[in-house]
């Protein structure tokens, strides 16, 4: 085998994880291409691919040499001065280093180099066998692999994420025998569990793929995850004319992950459940029991359902029965939750959530539900919402956690709060707030609809990342135990989506203000908090493709709102691709390099009887001008006009800068030079510091 050949390395384990299986064969696949390429023997390793099912973990690279190619070695020693003595003959230090690389004084050559002449031992070290490298490269990428309980089992000093049963290691058409996890490496793989357990001899690498297909098993995963979005669909459709599965690409994900050879079965259950919220109904049947709920054609939920097993049943209607039978008592609980739980006011569970901590140092829920809604009061009033009713909404945001319902599914907090608060009459702002003030729960969410749902949203995430910040509990490293960097994030994004002109240093420091205990800096906690809620809206603007220099560029000038500092960014963000922007980026930076450079005090007051006429006068008149402009645009927000607006100081900043000596002898010359540049700096910094925009491309 002289040519590069192609590489099959499959773990075959007892159930891995469904939620971590995939990102641990794809973290597989990277770590051996990365030993491989550090031993030189990987080759167009861009075309490997990792494969999994719930017993294996598959990696097949396109094409990996047959031995290392052979490396030309240079190991310099010591200098010729230390290694010689006054009678040429070899000192210690030579002989030692002859005698570690295993050779004689006579075989080291020597070398001149501007630094000096040195010692150095060459020879040429011959490759290695790939089949001699391979055991030694996938055990240390499996080392480095992210597993947080490893498994140990039988006698094994191995572990890994479950005990393995066996290895397959193909190089080509060959065998590569060696110890993987303890287990000797073999030629056979092993089909569907009960559809084909007998195992089989793999061939080839080529084969392997529609070898296990032809064993009941679709060991590609995006292959699994079609068939089953095909299969469900086709039995919703069957199950009920116009029927629509509800189809979650994380459930989906899931139930591939949990399946080697799926197979779709519709299902039903009693329709007298349908009148329980279908909130706690698909709960059950998606997270509980990884169903797929059934829509009507008009989008109402139904009793059809689909499950997915992991085989191909001689007799469908056992299979149907079973997943009938589980989903029963879990239903049956959901409506028995929700009948006792109307029984009860929401109100009326304020004396539960008083017994509840939140936070040992920040009190109870009720505690935070007081703050909530005293933050909610105060906000609202400066959005045009009415304050008693936030106040209210706010009081009765966290009651739902004392339910029966939201105890069994926690999942349904919020969602169960404006269920009940509508079954009690509430009005409808107050039912629509209390459902949807928790969103953004997840990256991708949308924000909350309603105005006063917004105002309950921006109220809770304050006071809670005031809270934890307060105490000293804000986010270290990877760690965020209270996912805070969740909280700052859904913060940041309802402040800007809404485009709310809420004050955020105003806002935090009134939160903080609210926690309770002695000893807390107001103001360094604010500061602190600022900066966290930021650095959540840096990468979110980095998935919308604005680069970090731009963001950099609006932080430096600190907008008070949240809502200036997206218009501000998006406004920097389309001046930074315009041709004017190259210059007038170098002219604020020349102005502030200058002003740095200065030891005096600089002053704003420019005395216009001390300016020179010509090129000085101009660029006094072209400010002038540009100010007066560049005020209105401001007012109205046209941060973009604002900038271009500047563009035409370039030209008689330039002329002033070759033409005047800025740091003249004269004191009063100087200072009112100086000052002159300082408005100028002003004016630039008025919408964002442009000197931090890296426009060298």
């Amino acid at each position: 085998m002289s040519r590069p050949q192609p590489l099959l390395l499959e773990i075959g384990t007892e159930e891995l994880p469904p939620g971590t299986v995939g990102a641990l064969a794809e973290s597989l696949r990277a770590n051996l291409c990365a030993e491989l390429a550090v031993l030189g023997i990987g080759n167009d390793l861009e075309q490997s691919m990792s494969l999994w099912t719930p017993r294996r973990l598959t990696v097949q690279l396109g094409a990996v040499a047959p031995t290392q190619d052979d490396q030309d070695v240079e190991k310099r020693g010591p200098a010729v001065s230390a290694c010689l003595d006054a009678n040429g003959n070899p000192t210690r230090a030579l002989l030692g280093f002859a005698q570690s690389n295993n050779v004689p004084v006579s075989m080291l050559e020597r070398v001149r180099t501007d630094k000096g002449e040195w010692f150095v031992y060459r020879t040429r070290r011959v490759g290695a066998p790939t089949r001699d490298l391979l055991p030694g490269a996938i055990n240390a990428a499996i080392a480095a692999l992210p597993i947080t309980r490893p498994m140990r089992w039988g006698a094994h000093d191995v572990a890994f994420v479950r005990p393995v049963h066996w290895v397959l290691l193909m190089h080509g058409d060959a065998h590569v025998p060696g110890e993987i996890l303890g287990v000797s490496t073999g030629v056979l793989t092993r089909g569907h569990r009960f559809h084909h357990p007998e195992p089989v001899r793999v061939t080839s690498s080529a084969a392997y793929v529609d070898l296990l297909r032809n064993m009941h098993v679709l060991v590609d995963a995006r292959e699994r995850r079609e068939r089953i979005r095909k299969e469900v669909e086709d039995a919703a459709r069957r199950a009920l004319p116009g029927g629509v599965a509800r189809i979650s690409e994380a459930l989906l994900g899931e139930v591939a992950n949990l399946t080697e050879w799926p197979h779709a079965i519709a299902c039903t259950f009693d329709r007298a459940f349908l009148r329980v919220p279908p909130e706690a109904l698909i709960t059950t049947m998606e997270v509980n029991q990884r169903f797929f709920p059934v829509y009507d054609a008009q989008g109402k939920l139904t009793e059809h359902f689909i499950g997915v097993a992991n085989i191909e049943s001689r007799d469908p209607n056992e299979v149907r029965r079973g997943y009938e039978r589980v989903i029963r008592p879990r239903f049956a609980d959901a409506r028995f939750f929700f009948e006792e739980d109307l029984k009860t006011p929401l109100a009326a569970h304020r004396e539960s959530l008083e017994r509840v901590t939140f936070q040992q140092r920040l009190g109870s829920l009720w505690d935070k539900t007081l703050r909530v809604a005293e933050l909610a009061r105060t906000i609202a009033g400066r959005v045009g919402v009415d304050a008693a009713l936030a106040t209210h909404a706010a009081s009765l945001s966290r009651c739902d956690l004392a339910t029966r319902m939201v105890g069994e599914f926690p999942e349904l907090q919020g969602t169960m709060g404006g269920r009940y608060a509508a079954a009690q009459g509430e009005p409808s702002e107050v039912v629509q707030a209390l459902e949807d003030f928790y969103s953004p729960r997840a990256s991708g969410d949308d924000i909350a609809l309603t105005r006063l749902g917004q105002v309950l949203a921006i109220a809770d995430r304050v006071d809670t990342l005031a809270g934890f910040f307060a105490i000293g509990q804000k986010p270290t490293g990877s760690k965020d135990p209270f996912s805070l960097r969740r909280t700052a994030l859904g913060l940041a994004r309802t402040l800007v989506e809404t485009e709310l002109p809420l004050n955020l240093d105003g806002l935090l420091r009134e939160a903080i203000e609210q926690i309770p205990g002695s000893g807390i800096d107001a103001r360094a906690t604010a500061v602190a908090l600022r900066e966290f809620i930021l650095e959540r809206l840096r990468a979110y603007y980095a998935e919308q493709g604005i680069a970090q220099d731009r963001f950099n560029a609006v932080a430096a000038v600190n907008p008070s709102t949240l809502v200036d500092f997206d218009r501000r960014l998006r406004a920097v963000d389309d001046f930074a691709r315009m041709s004017e922007a190259v210059n007038l980026a170098a002219a604020h930076k020349r102005i502030g390099n200058l002003l740095r450079k200065s030891t005096e005090a600089v002053n704003d007051r420019v005395e216009v009887s001390l300016l020179e006429p010509g090129v000085e006068s101009s660029l006094w008149t072209a400010l002038q001008t540009s100010v007066e402009q560049l005020e209105s645009r401001i007012t109205a927000h046209d941060y973009l006009g604002a900038l271009t607006g500047l563009a035409p100081l370039q030209q008689p900043v330039d002329a002033y800068f070759d033409e005047v000596l800025v740091m003249a002898d004269d004191p009063a010359l100087r200072a009112n030079r100086l000052a002159l540049l300082s408005q100028l700096r002003h004016a630039f910094l008025t919408i964002a510091d442009i000197a931090e925009l890296d426009l060298t491309d």
